[in-house]
């Protein structure tokens, strides 16, 4: 037998048969009462001197044998393909795994017992039963999977079990490869609110910032050699006397980075409903909403970790910011408690690690980008820290959990809050079971260097 297990859209593998012992080993209850009965047999007509219980007793003994034996030499050839749509999920979400197998040699092959390995936290193995399929032919079966919890999981690899007729043996045949569903925190559509600081995703060169509107308005330049007739400025031309055309300059891309304090200390709990499955889901719905609005986004961690880690660390346009954007959510997907006790680490790379350049898109102190953070837990030492990472940035937000107002013990997040205000931030308290849309839309009315709390904590 011959079997595969591909990656993703299709592909085949082959995997070994097996030992003669492994078949051994492959003897069901029914087939080991069957040997244990015909040795019985044997012995006992042996004693006995009944030569016909003697031979009942071999023929116990050597069925489930020849069982054996025929399994073993069965040579059955069948690729296997599995495809997962999609292969990233959020948390709550299904998806769905199809897996298709095909007989590519010239015999019919026997019952077919077809089982995929899956993590038990997406939920039951699921089993199938093929009949007999025809040389060449092909039998389709899928089912679903679901995760409440975020992470990497496998799935595979993917088993067939053959038995005989009598089901006396049964054995097993594994396939070589595997597929990986990725999920993903969950994400909330954001509304299109203006953080304080922030202007657009799309900040306006010197230059270009001279149009306003209109083709009178447009800035010609005189014609290069190489440069597309399509952008000739008739106007200018006649208006100069020689060939000018549209100076179509690029808009720059506004910066932002959300930070996550993934620090152990500064969290409590563990779950789908902790402070820190709330933080990441939260810093996952801003990444996702930042790169809609065209920004050029880095997701930043209390180690000093920044993604993605080329160009400076943020994301750029186009197709590069599709995949910084996966690369983004695969890191969330998996992200963990950290075991720093601080954010001297975050504070340098906000400090020194590329906020500046991001064009006149930000207004506000310093211009230099926009800068969304997930805090847990802050001392004293914490909180200063905290504070002075507003001076390099254009605009700040904070979003602060803590672990008494989430556990219903006296907290004081409001004097964190408070501090975080007086040095510019618009720092917000987020208590349990709030919507981070509603958090995120008082974030857009607050004022400069303020934030409210709702009246919570």
């Amino acid at each position: 037998m011959s079997a595969g297990a591909p990656r993703g859209a299709g592909g085949e593998g082959r995997g070994a048969s097996g030992g003669l012992r492994a078949s051994l080993a492959g003897l069901t209850t029914r087939g080991r009462s069957f040997l244990a009965a015909g040795v019985a047999a044997a012995l006992c007509a042996y004693v006995l001197g009944q030569g016909e219980l003697l031979r009942v007793g071999l023929l116990l003994a050597a069925l489930p044998l020849v069982c054996v034996l025929a399994l073993h030499r069965t040579r059955h050839r069948v690729s296997g393909n599995r495809r997962l749509t999609p292969m990233r999920v959020p948390a709550g979400s299904e998806a769905r795994v199809q897996l298709r197998m095909e007989n590519v040699s010239r015999l019919p092959t026997g019952l077919l017992m077809l089982q995929d390995r899956v993590p038990y936290v997406l939920g039951p193995r699921p089993r199938f039963v093929l009949d007999r399929v025809e040389p060449g032919g092909r039998r389709e079966v899928s089912y679903r999977v679901r995760s409440d919890l975020r992470g990497r999981y496998p799935l595979g690899p993917l088993q067939l079990r053959l038995t005989d007729p009598f089901g006396l043996v049964e054995l097993t045949r594994s396939f070589s490869t595997y597929d990986t569903l990725t999920v993903i925190p969950r994400t909330e559509v954001l509304p299109p609110v203006r953080l304080t600081g922030e202007t657009s995703g799309y900040g306006d060169g010197s230059r270009r910032s001279l149009a306003l509107a209109g083709d009178d308005d447009v800035i010609p330049r005189g014609y290069r050699r190489g440069d597309d007739l399509r952008r000739v400025h008739w106007r200018s031309t006649a208006r100069y006397g020689e060939l000018m055309v549209r100076r179509e300059e690029q808009p720059q891309r506004s910066r932002a980075t959300v930070l996550l304090d993934t620090r152990g200390v500064a969290f409590e709990g563990a779950g789908p409903d902790s402070a820190f499955e709330w933080a990441v889901s939260g810093a996952a719905s801003s990444l996702v909403h930042l790169l809609e609005q065209g920004f050029s986004v880095r997701l930043l961690t209390d180690t000093g970790t920044s993604v993605p880690g080329d160009g400076g660390g943020f994301s750029s346009g186009g197709q590069e910011s599709a995949e910084a954007a996966g690369l983004m959510m695969d890191t969330l997907a998996v992200v963990g408690h950290s075991d720093g006790a601080g954010l001297s680490r975050a504070y340098d790379a906000v400090r020194g690690g590329g906020n500046g350049g991001g064009g006149g898109g930000f207004g506000g102190a310093g211009g230099d980008g926009l800068l969304i953070a997930f805090f847990g837990d802050l001392d004293d030492v914490q909180t200063e820290l905290a504070a002075k990472m507003r001076v390099r940035c254009g605009g700040a937000v904070a979003f602060v959990l803590d672990s008494a107002l989430w556990s219903g013990r006296p907290s004081r997040v409001e004097a964190r809050v408070r501090r975080l205000r007086d040095a510019g931030w618009t720092a917000l308290a987020a208590p349990p079971g709030v919507a981070f849309g509603e958090l995120w839309r008082q974030a857009g009315n607050a004022p400069l260097g303020t934030g409210t709390s709702g009246g919570w904590g």
